[in-house]
């Protein structure tokens, strides 16, 4: 096994074959050719603009062709591309800029971040700029994502690895040289990384502009995409699609369906097993930290309903949140993980460890006999009501089997009586009055875990991630 820089990689994949498709996002297509030829000029660019070997590149895109470039010449400064949401308010992108002490931040107005540099949106370099090959480097990082948490502050989860490929080895089960699609937000991990990690190996990297139901499946058709990865949120609104609408396109090029991010509701990955086939899906639970990872196949999944997986990196246990002492199978606690390598480290943040370095990233679970890892919720999101604990993942598991449901999002409001009240947010696609709602959700919930109070609104509370900022969502309300 050979190991080389991302920069390398690329070159290595450009001039096997230069006019092969690299990235695709909608109508925009460059080949391995121009991608290359392209982020030489635009790294010798963001040179001139102060980015050094080491420093943070802070990458405001939307999902673009664009966004790979920013990154990829990141790279090849020996810099490390740091993602974020191109919605973010000045102020909280701020509060990571400053953490970040970005270098540069691209896909902003000068006056969004006084006294540093920053590239708008559609910045394209110099055309006079050299475009040869730059001086061999490897970035000290492969990326920086951030996470507000539960906390609300932010905070960079720097890898542990640096920016180097090992040649003919992807990951994940991705091919050489195959397809590879992306619907979600290249600012969350997952995509990021996955999405990169398919370029390093002479994939064709398929991009959604925005995740659309009905075209994604046109996407997966059209480029014969062999793999893709979705959260659950997506694979629920392409279910709620049509049979006509899901049976129009050919998905039979799919070899390799992932989800993760979010809990995956049983009856939905029961029913996409059963689409597709469940040797095709593939469930990995992780943090961005990575120090530990679990993944299960689809048809693992119907013998082990509801686990996600086994451990496959690292170690897992489940612990007394207060006293850290471990549970016996089968007991819901908190779980802590640790790795014999150091996969990343914290900016802003401090881990939430044991004395002994056991790391938790506050998720609540349990782990059965043969060693198969089951979630509840996280342990921030626990609703205490009337001397209950009460989980939302499993309220609105529940909700999401209604045909008329398309996300939700629960949270615990201020009660005098109950301590906390349940509350749910619904998206819905027609209307449906609260008591229709616990009408359905009693026939599968306990009664006291049945919402008190329902919001019926027309649009996304969740990203196309599948994520809710559940403490924003509370302050509003209370």
């Amino acid at each position: 096994m050979s190991t080389v820089s991302i920069m390398q990689a690329l070159a290595d994949k450009a001039a096997e074959n230069p006019t092969r498709p690299a990235i695709t996002c909608g109508d925009h297509t460059v080949t391995r050719g121009e991608l290359e030829s392209r982020t030489n000029r635009l790294a010798r660019a963001f040179a001139d603009l102060g980015v050094t070997h080491g420093s943070f590149v802070t990458v405001a895109l939307p999902n673009s062709v664009a966004f790979y470039e920013a990154c990829i010449a990141a790279w090849k400064l020996g810099a490390i591309p740091q993602p974020v949401s191109y919605r973010l308010p000045d102020r909280e992108r701020q509060a990571i800029v400053d953490l970040a002490e970005s270098s540069l931040v691209v896909g902003v107005d000068a006056a969004a971040h006084p006294g540093r540099r920053t590239v708008p949106i559609g910045y394209e370099p110099d055309a006079s700029i050299d475009d040869s090959p730059l001086p061999d480097t490897t970035a000290p990082a492969m990326k920086a994502p951030t996470s507000g948490g539960s906390t609300g502050r932010p905070k960079l989860i720097v890898a542990g690895d640096p920016g180097v490929v090992n040649v003919g080895m992807p990951g994940m089960g991705q091919r050489v040289d195959g397809v590879v699609c992306i619907p979600g937000p290249l600012y969350h991990n997952a995509p990021f990384s996955f999405g990169a990690g398919s370029l390093f190996h002479g994939n064709h990297l398929v991009i959604l502009p925005s995740f659309d139901a009905e075209a994604t499946l046109a996407a997966i058709e059209r480029h014969q995409a062999d793999w893709i990865l979705f959260v659950p949120t997506m694979m629920s609104r392409i279910s709620r699609l049509s049979d006509d609408v899901k049976n129009r396109y050919d998905l039979t090029s799919l070899t390799v369906v992932w989800h993760m991010a979010a809990p995956c509701p049983p009856w939905l990955k029961e029913e996409w097993c059963n689409w597709l086939g469940g040797e095709k899906i593939f469930e990995l639970y992780a943090g961005t930290e990575a120090q530990a990872v679990t993944i299960i196949r689809g048809d693992e999944w119907l013998a082990h309903r509801g686990s996600v997986g086994r451990v496959v990196t690292g170690e897992m246990k489940v612990l007394d949140p207060e006293s850290y002492e471990e549970l016996p199978r089968g007991t819901v606690g908190e779980i802590f993980m640790r790795n014999d390598r150091v996969t990343y480290r914290y900016l802003g943040a401090e881990a939430r460890k044991t004395p002994d370095g056991w790391e938790s990233l506050g998720d609540m679970g349990w782990i059965d006999d043969e060693g198969y890892v089951y979630l509840t919720d996280r342990r921030g999101d626990m609703i205490l009501s009337g001397g209950a604990n009460i989980y939302p993942a499993e309220i609105e598991n529940a909700m999401s089997e209604h045909p008329l449901v398309v996300s939700s999002a629960v949270i615990g409001l201020p009660d005098e009586d109950l301590g906390n009240r349940v509350h749910a947010m619904v998206q819905v696609s027609a209307p449906i009055s609260d008591d229709e709602m616990r009408t359905f959700l009693a026939d599968r919930l306990v009664r006291y875990k049945i919402p008190r109070t329902f919001e019926f609104v027309d649009h996304a509370v969740r990203d196309d991630a599948g994520k809710v900022r559940r403490s924003a969502l509370r302050d509003e309300r209370s």
